[in-house]
């Protein structure tokens, strides 16, 4: 499949869109303001020790404290004596590992979402081009998405047989490692050696809490971790960050070099290449499938649901094969938007009803297959018995939806207000209750111009009635600045 990685540098933000054969299938931002923090490493301060949670929060210098639980604490992990099992940390208390003001080296595993804090781990691991250095355990592991057995051992073997004779760490070999020669393996091992050493000399002089390593830039990562053999061009159109590129691939990647080009049309890259429109679509809550049909996706604190409806689709012989093609269709367009939206965390896919196995076997079929393209880890159950599609999909920074938007101001991310005639009536109720507090010698209401609007034309009536009732006089005014639901009665 043909890949194209296109990248838009602004002082501000730095955007990626991954295209395959001409559609964008995976969006990336960075902005300068609020860069993402997974990789980072600190050296942190205890800021408070829980029990009950069996977790502490450890200051690192954000704005909230980060979050660190028992079973991320590799330390107290490691290999007993011989003969004797390997210590765990959930086996021993927190508070007997942990104390109130004690600095710690800590890595971020996952950023900030929402209200959460940074999720942090003692276990670090440093990423290169073709393995990932675990400089606190002695394990080579091997990327799973490399699956043939002949392929994984000769990996294996080639790694042992570079590794230093005083090397005490770990390695992780990943999928780029497969086309690498000995030379970029050595080359890739003796520079992560190096940053880690740097990085242990910086955190025995630094205070906590302190910064000892931030990870690559955007652009940088998308070279290390997304070109591929499928990958025909990186474009760019900064020719600052281009020269970087092409000296960050000049020091590692030197099979990459060459596929980097610099954009230098009049017309903006993502307007050339559609994906601002396919921004604007991922930003909606309807998706229009080709068919007719479409997909609701809502996207909750709790989970996400994705529902599937026909809409203007009819079959061309029965109704369970409209159903049947417009969940075809549907599933590959979900996997799309799950990569486009970054959508992570529980996500509950309702298909339209099938009445044939076989069918919901073919849809779910279809549906892992087109969720194996993604890079992120996920797992898929079967349709329940309510004909429901449970997954998850690992969450490591926030989704394309909370870093271009925020909650409405007006709705407060219901997605809906309070009707006018509501706010009327709980106008005319708030005005009785206050008369009843208050000797007041006239109400005045301040109120949206809709609002108004119907106290003038069809509850003039019942304003009247308040007025004879409560035996004071009620004013109105319109307030131009004032959303739907929101009103003032103030006391004359």
């Amino acid at each position: 499949m043909d890949e194209d990685i296109l990248i838009n540098v602004t002082p501000q933000e730095t955007r990626v869109a991954v295209m395959h054969s001409g559609v964008a299938q995976e969006l990336h931002i960075e902005r300068s303001a609020n860069r993402g923090l997974v990789g980072n490493i600190y050296m942190g301060k205890v800021a408070r020790v829980l029990p009950g949670m069996q977790s502490a929060f450890v200051e690192i210098g954000l704005e909230r404290a980060a979050f660190l639980h028992v079973g991320d604490i590799w330390e107290e992990r490691q290999i007993a004596p011989a003969g004797a099992e390997p210590v765990k940390a959930a086996q021993k208390p927190i508070e007997k590992i942990l104390a109130e003001g004690q600095p710690l080296l800590v890595q971020v595993v996952k950023d900030p979402i929402g209200s959460k804090g940074a999720r942090l781990s003692t276990q670090i691991s440093i990423a290169g081009r073709m393995l990932v250095y675990l400089p606190q355990d002695s394990h080579i592991g091997i990327s799973q998405r490399i699956e043939d057995e002949g392929a994984r051992q000769l990996l294996l073997d080639r790694v042992k047989q570079i590794l230093p004779a005083d090397e005490k760490g770990g390695f992780i070999i990943r999928t780029m490692a497969e086309t690498a020669t000995d030379a970029e393996l050595t080359n890739d091992l003796q520079f992560l050696r190096k940053l880690w050493q740097d990085l242990r000399e910086r955190s025995l002089s630094s205070p906590a809490p302190s910064l000892l390593y931030q990870d690559l830039s955007l652009a940088q990562r998308v070279l290390r971790d997304f070109v591929n053999e499928n990958t025909d061009r990186i474009l760019i159109d900064s020719r600052e960050n281009f020269l970087k590129l092409q000296a960050f691939a000049r020091d590692y990647m030197q099979n990459v070099l060459a596929r980097i080009d610099h954009y230098t049309g009049e017309r903006p890259l993502f307007d050339l290449y559609g994906v601002e429109d396919e921004i604007e679509k991922a930003l909606a809550r309807r998706v229009d499938l080709k068919s007719g049909g479409y997909l609701i996706i809502d996207q909750t604190e709790a989970m996400t649901t994705i529902d599937v409806n026909t809409g203007g689709f009819v079959g061309v012989r029965n109704f369970d094969d409209t159903i049947f093609k417009t969940n075809l269709e549907a599933a590959q367009v979900i996997a799309r938007q799950l990569r486009l939206r970054n959508l992570g965390g529980i996500i509950i896919l309702d298909f339209i009803d099938m009445d044939t196995v076989e069918h919901r076997n073919a849809v779910l079929a279809e549906l892992n297959k087109t969720l194996a393209r993604d890079r992120t880890r996920m797992t898929v159950s079967g349709f329940t018995q309510l004909g429901l599609v449970e997954m998850t999909r690992k969450r490591t920074r926030e989704s394309l939806a909370h870093i271009l938007c925020v909650v409405c101001p007006t709705c407060g991310g219901r997605g809906q207000v309070k009707a006018a005639r509501t706010v009327c009536y709980e106008i005319l109720r708030e005005i009785l209750r206050e008369s009843r507090q208050f000797s007041a010698r006239e109400f005045r209401v301040l109120a949206a111009q809709v609002v108004i609007d119907l106290f003038l034309e069809d509850e003039s009536q019942s304003l009247a009635m308040l007025e004879d009732f409560i035996g004071k006089p009620v004013s109105i005014q319109a307030e131009s600045s004032y959303g739907q639901e929101q009103y003032d009665i103030v006391l004359l």
